[in-house]
């Protein structure tokens, strides 16, 4: 008789230790399924828009401001979408099953429309650069002179083609640098004439 409570003990023993093994299981599960729906990547980037970027795009395609100014505008919108977009690419690369999980639609979607809105916003800014390096100069009257001055800040064009990295990267910051040369030949004899204005001494 002894033997068979000891025996049933063992076993009610063994049967509540499984049972005990296999709740943490069920918890521990359950914890990383919910880990994965809320972890910070996750969290954070369910927060990501892109659609609240035309008050950006409208001021760098106003015409009315300076060309350095809208360059720059162009630039930091550019720069914004790109890292958005890296943001959703660097969640869904960590977690591939992003895409896939309940609510995850509104993720894609929203990751689609900074795709889109990037594409949209590098056709004008790179058409906008070529533009400006194409005639980076332009001529203006000193002094009854004619001189050639920047049509807007070079280094400011520089880092948008930075920013831009076309496959003729290379190209188009020589054509800036060659521009500049022409600025600064231009405003050189000015500085000579200044100089050489000095009354001649009086002769015998």
């Amino acid at each position: 008789m002894r033997t068979l409570l000891v025996s049933a003990a063992i076993l009610a023993s063994l049967f509540s230790c499984a049972h005990e093994i296999s709740s943490d299981e069920r918890l521990e599960r359950a914890t990383q399924k919910n880990d994965m729906k809320g972890n910070g990547s996750t969290a954070d980037v369910v927060k990501i828009r892109c659609d609240d970027t035309n008050n950006e795009l409208n001021k760098a395609r106003n015409d009315s401001r300076p060309e350095t100014d809208r360059l720059i505008s162009y630039k930091e919108l550019f720069d914004s979408l790109k890292t958005r977009v890296a943001r959703f690419d660097e969640a869904m690369s960590r977690n591939p099953d992003l895409q896939f999980q309940e609510g995850s639609q509104e993720i894609v979607s929203a990751k689609d429309t900074c795709v889109q809105n990037m594409a949209d916003v590098k056709v004008e800014f790179e058409t906008y650069v070529r533009e400006l390096v194409s005639v980076p100069t332009v001529q203006e009257i000193k002094g009854g002179s004619t001189v050639v001055v920047a049509r807007l800040d070079f280094g400011v064009l520089r880092e948008a083609i930075e920013s831009l990295n076309p496959d003729d990267r290379d190209s188009l910051l020589n054509k800036v640098s060659n521009a500049e040369k022409k600025v600064d030949v231009k405003a050189e004899p000015r500085k000579k004439t200044g100089a050489a204005a000095a009354p001649a001494p009086a002769t015998k």
